[in-house]
């Protein structure tokens, strides 16, 4: 199946069926269907270790069609219709997976991302209303159930917190420690307790209701990186399988095995990949509760390619950064392709993971808010390293200006903020707050997505910079107001401008910039330290912070940032180039047309070698004129 063969600007639809064939209106159908076909096939796997002969569980399609319906029928149970909540603050495992179809299919699913704080966690359960939250049973190294239970004190809709046990993944003897030194969480709200495995094993293991035949909001995700609770995004079945059937008709069949060691909380590895898998019937295999952050999965992950066969590899730059610095030391042969997204992937970082493995990376872009899927380089079509690719099938991208006049669709090549509409849009409609989608759309249908961008002649799409001024951490979303106001709260500072400054290995790393208020003394360590204290978002606290006299501004007082970027990438690279030994520095940061930011370099070394040091960076450089 060819990429353009499914390509039709015209046929924008937002609603089911996109193409001639059957699609599934609900999840069920669309899981059912897939176990039909492939029942004794394997659907998900799972090992709560890295190593390659480490004990992992394996559902079939019919087995995972069961212990779903189990669990669906579970939250009936309790309570969960087609309109209710059930939240999940979980790492990946087998029940994370079923927690999530689960819900879905009994009500509304809503994951929720360990990693925040809290108070953020309490407001999300708030904002959706979740009745039932699915969470860990206390266990070594984790502080989830502890923050489950925190943020359940703050969300009193939550009257049911069913817990997720990891310890019958482990064998003895740790599997007889564990008990024995598991920590205790104190109950801190008034909602009944249960156990994940004893309750959902009581259940049917056909659905006890209806299926109803409609498309509906089966799943809410919240957007990364907000100041205080971050937006949640409705995301609709005809979405959902709209993904799905993307990586069928695309990418996966039943004979492909995927590795994914990323989060269950995230688009890319719900709607992307396990979708895929489940419309397709593609063998997906989650490595240990915490993805690429597990223990020994870098140093393993090529043996776990050789011992699951696995045909497609899910990643995003930074790993790849860190796979590079291990060797390619098992049988890869099987890998057909890698997918990158989340973030810009460096032109070295490919040449390099190509040259090491004999695998090309296929490059692609999504977004939350777009359900997620818009654009992608295709697997068996040209590959223009550095851009996102050509829009999906029924995605009509458009890059738009604003006009005193109203919006206008650039020209080719000119920049301007990508647009997105398809059947993962849900225009109008986009977060739970109404307020959050005024001035959201472009025609009432075009997902403003706060991204600059150009579209070639070929129509692959180029990101250029960012309307929104996200920082962007390893593909996670960081607003810089979160800073900035942290920052605003101490006595001594007047202006602060928060940005991503380059990183080898994340992409970037959040990266401050204040001015003091006058006759104000306080240092930048002391700064630094205040962050760590008021920035409540471990990932969001400054990596340098640097005090001006002066912050550059607009006409209006507003912090200029581009400037600060500019500064940022100077001192960044300049330090990377020294550090190598590389007679070269940075002149000046220009803005180019296409490009975006560009380093000029001077100096005496050649390219070669300042290439191998600002490679990994995803700012592009140049021979200053």
């Amino acid at each position: 199946m060819t990429f353009a063969s499914y390509v039709d600007r015209d046929a924008i639809q937002n609603e089911m069926p996109w193409a001639d064939r059957d699609v599934p209106v609900t999840l069920w159908g669309l899981l059912s269907n897939t176990a039909d076909k492939f029942g004794s096939r394997p659907a998900v796997s799972y090992q709560i270790f890295s190593g390659p002969k480490d004990k992992a569980e394996t559902l079939t399609w019919d087995q995972l069609r069961a212990k779903t319906a189990q669990t669906a029928n579970l939250f009936r149970s309790l309570g969960v219709g087609p309109n209710d909540v059930v939240a999940y603050l979980l790492p990946n495992c087998n029940e994370t997976v079923l927690t999530l179809l689960g819900g879905c299919v009994a009500g509304i699913a809503n994951p929720i991302n360990p990693l925040l704080d809290a108070e953020q966690i309490g407001a999300i359960l708030r904002e959706t209303g979740a009745k039932v939250l699915v969470t860990l049973k206390g266990f070594p190294k984790t502080d989830v159930p502890q923050k489950a239970a925190e943020s359940a004190a703050l969300a009193p809709n939550v009257t049911t917190i069913i817990e997720v046990d990891l310890n019958r993944y482990l064998t003895p003897p740790k599997s007889w420690i564990v008990p024995l030194i598991r920590p205790k969480v104190e109950a801190k709200h008034s909602a009944r307790v249960l156990d994940f495995t004893t309750e959902v094993a009581k259940q049917p293991t056909t659905l006890t209701f209806e299926d109803v035949q409609e498309d509906r909001v089966a799943a809410y995700f919240h957007t990364g990186g907000t100041t205080g609770m971050p937006k949640v995004a409705q995301h609709k079945y005809s979405g959902i399988i709209y993904n799905g059937w993307l990586g069928d008709a695309l990418l996966f069949t039943e004979e492909d095995n995927v590795i994914c060691p990323l989060p269950l909380f995230h688009v890319f590895a719900v709607h992307v990949i396990l979708m895929a898998c489940l419309s397709s019937g593609a063998h997906v295999v989650f490595p240990t509760p915490q993805g690429y952050r597990g223990d020994g999965v870098f140093d393993n992950f090529w043996k776990l390619v050789e011992r699951w066969k696995i045909t497609f590899v899910i990643t995003v730059p930074t790993a790849i950064s860190a796979l590079m610095q291990r060797p390619v030391d098992a049988d890869v042969s099987s890998i057909k392709t890698s997918f990158s997204g989340s973030a810009p992937l460096p032109l070295e970082l490919f040449k390099r993971f190509e040259a090491a493995t004999g695998v090309s990376i296929v490059e692609g872009y999504g977004l939350t808010e777009a359900t997620c899927l818009v654009s992608i380089n295709p697997v068996d079509g040209e590959k223009k390293v550095g851009s996102i690719g050509i829009p999906f099938p029924y995605c009509d991208v458009k890059i738009v200006k604003s006009t005193p006049d109203g919006p206008v669709e650039c020209d080719t090549d000119e920049i301007g903020e990508i647009c997105v509409s398809n059947p993962g849009v849900f225009a109008g409609n986009t977060y739970t707050e109404a307020d959050k989608n005024a001035d959201l759309y472009y025609w009432g249908t075009h997902l403003r997505t706060g991204d600059l961008g150009r579209m070639d002649e070929d129509r692959y799409l180029w990101i250029t910079g960012r309307a929104k001024d996200l920082i962007i951490r390893g593909g996670h979303n960081i607003d810089p107001a979160e800073i900035e106001e942290a920052l605003l709260g101490h006595e001594a500072v007047a202006f602060a401008g928060a940005i991503g400054q380059p990183d080898a290995h994340s992409g970037e790393l959040p990266c401050a910039f204040v001015e003091l208020v006058a006759g104000a003394t306080v240092t930048s360590d002391e700064l630094m330290a205040y962050c760590k204290a008021h920035v409540h978002e471990r990932a969001a606290q400054p990596k340098h912070l640097e005090i001006l006299d002066e912050l550059p501004k607009t006409a209006v007082g507003k912090v200029f940032k581009p400037d600060l970027r500019k500064s940022a990438i100077t001192r960044v690279y300049n330090a990377a180039l020294s550090e190598a030994g590389v007679d070269a520095h940075v002149v000046s940061v220009i803005d180019d047309k296409k490009r975006g930011l560009v380093a000029q370099i001077e100096g005496n070394a050649d390219d070669a070698a300042v290439t191998d040091v600002l490679g990994s960076f995803t700012r592009p450089w140049e021979r200053a004129a």
